[in-house]
């Protein structure tokens, strides 16, 4: 039987990504120990009947000690306060990373309050479901899916390495990036389409001449993938949005620049035009790869180009 690839790791939070990492890590004997730790006494208590670890704590400083990895999978708001609270604690060469969408708001939270000799390597792995809390996850959650890494300046290259290993061993492909590019590439890709699949399911239950009863019953594809996105988590949401406003806002902006032309062009009758955006939109994701390994062909999607990949 192969040896662990860390003796210990802490899951600090356990909903979706948190438990689904628990499951993968068991499967894969990726850690000889699994620590969790939530707030919720309740959430403790139903990751506890699941199995999902080997101790339970609501103390996250008593999770994390000798762990030598620790993933903190919590809102990105919160990300600074738990490593304020298990700073004093963290093992000397552990790495610490975390699963948040946002990555320059969570950087600038966490980084100050890292104790130096730990390995501070920001992560984010681009998956998840409608669904949340312990009995969410999965351990198939990272298969086929990216997970792109936004190392510091000076980060350790074997640290790196041996995260990258984790990740792999979990089912994804690994990109690094900037924090910067990170943001503004998961605000057009991920953050914008949530946002106005919030934003369409809220307005059509506001409308008054059509009955909610009529929504559900003639609901198409289009309008049930809204609502799959529009389901995702509301605790998770609001902060994924103040904490990467300015990429959110620049994109909301440009976004409601291209709405207005669309809605020229459907005032004034020009088809040609219409017809140029869905022929040009329908060859973007006729080129879009869906899984890792499967590359947009030359000049699509040049916006989200520039990441390093390490397969």
């Amino acid at each position: 039987m192969s040896k662990p690839l860390f003796e210990k790791i802490a899951l600090v939070g356990i909903g979706l990504i948190g438990s689904s990492l628990a499951r993968v890590i068991s499967r894969e004997r990726l850690g000889g120990h699994i620590a969790i730790t939530t707030r919720s006494a309740e959430t403790l208590k139903r990751a506890e009947d699941l199995k999902l670890g080997d101790d339970y704590t609501a103390e996250a400083k008593e999770a994390v000690r000798g762990a030598g990895l620790v993933i903190v999978s919590v809102p990105v708001g919160a990300s600074g306060a738990v490593v304020e609270e298990i700073a004093p604690v963290l093992k000397k060469g552990a790495i610490l990373t975390d699963v948040g969408s946002t990555k320059a708001s969570v950087i600038a939270q966490m980084q100050r309050f890292v104790p130096e000799g730990v390995h501070f390597i920001p992560g984010h792995p681009l998956t998840g479901t409608e669904m949340s809390g312990p009995d969410a996850g999965f351990a198939e959650l990272f298969e086929n899916r990216w997970c792109i890494l936004t190392p510091l300046e000076g980060t350790d290259p074997a640290a790196l390495e041996k995260l990258c290993q984790f990740w792999r061993r979990c089912g994804s492909s690994i990109d690094t990036m900037d924090p910067q590019h990170h943001d503004m590439t998961l605000a057009i890709v991920s953050h914008l389409p949530h946002i106005i699949a919030y934003n369409i399911v809220g307005m059509a239950d506001d409308l008054e001449a059509v009955t909610k009863c009529e929504i559900v019953k003639y609901s198409a594809s289009g309008f049930r993938d809204f609502t799959r996105l529009a389901g995702s988590d509301p605790t998770m949401w609001p902060d994924v949005c103040l904490h990467n406003r300015e990429a959110i806002l620049e994109m909301l902006a440009r976004f409601s620049e291209d709405l207005a032309s669309l809605q020229r062009a459907i005032r004034w009758g020009e088809g040609d035009k219409l017809f140029d955006l869905f022929t040009r939109t329908r060859a973007i994701r006729r080129s879009m790869g869906q899984e890792p390994g499967i590359q947009p062909s030359s000049g699509a999607l040049t916006a989200v180009q520039g990441p390093t990949r390490l397969p």
